[in-house]
């Protein structure tokens, strides 16, 4: 049974210049799709293209096998969140199911669902905006890349958040080379 459009859940995203935003999205049903490494090296480069598109700022972020935290601060007044978003989970999903079909994944099937009588579509991600919480005070914004670094440890993924290779911790901690599988982080505003 779908709900109709006037009962789902709705985030309104307060684009707000100068203020950043701690997003937390989840995939489809929040099934643990980012287990798979190749998923999150795509979503990796899906961050890339839409930060550098929509003129964002990675201050941090976390992947968790079922969800993401991305931390983002606009480099201009006319940046949306919505567009960022959707500039990230459209392309990937895509990427994804194109791999999948490739693959002859069985993943495929539970993740095409009938969306009304004659139409199917691919769902990686829950439908919905997530979560954003604006950030203002450069107090929660450190506090907010600690939270998504720390998150990992809280779940049992790792003893330490430096054990987490899928986080901006090592950006911020140990200054190392780039990984190729990771987005670009670009540190606070």
């Amino acid at each position: 049974m779908s709900i109709p459009d006037s009962h789902r859940k709705r985030v309104k995203h307060l684009d707000i210049p100068g203020h950043a935003h701690e997003l937390t999205f989840s995939c489809y049903r929040r099934l643990p799709l980012l287990e798979h490494d190749r998923h999150k090296v795509l979503l990796s480069q899906a961050i890339d293209r839409a930060m550098l598109r929509h003129e964002f700022r990675l201050v941090g972020f976390a992947y968790m096998p079922e969800h993401v935290h991305l931390i983002v601060h606009p480099r201009h007044a006319e940046c949306r969140v919505s567009s960022l978003l959707y500039a990230i989970k459209r392309p990937h999903a895509h990427r994804v199911k194109s791999g999948m079909e490739d693959r002859g994944d069985l993943w495929l099937s539970r993740l095409t669902i009938r969306e009304r009588p004659g139409k199917t579509v691919f769902r990686f991600w829950q439908e919905g905006s997530g979560y954003d919480r604006n950030l203002v005070d450069p107090d929660a914004l450190r506090n907010a890349v600690r939270y998504a670094h720390a998150n990992p440890v809280r779940r049992g993924l790792c003893q330490d958040p430096g054990q987490w290779k899928w986080s901006s911790w090592h950006h911020y901690h140990e200054g190392s080379p780039v990984d190729p599988e990771l987005p670009t982080v670009h540190g606070f505003p």
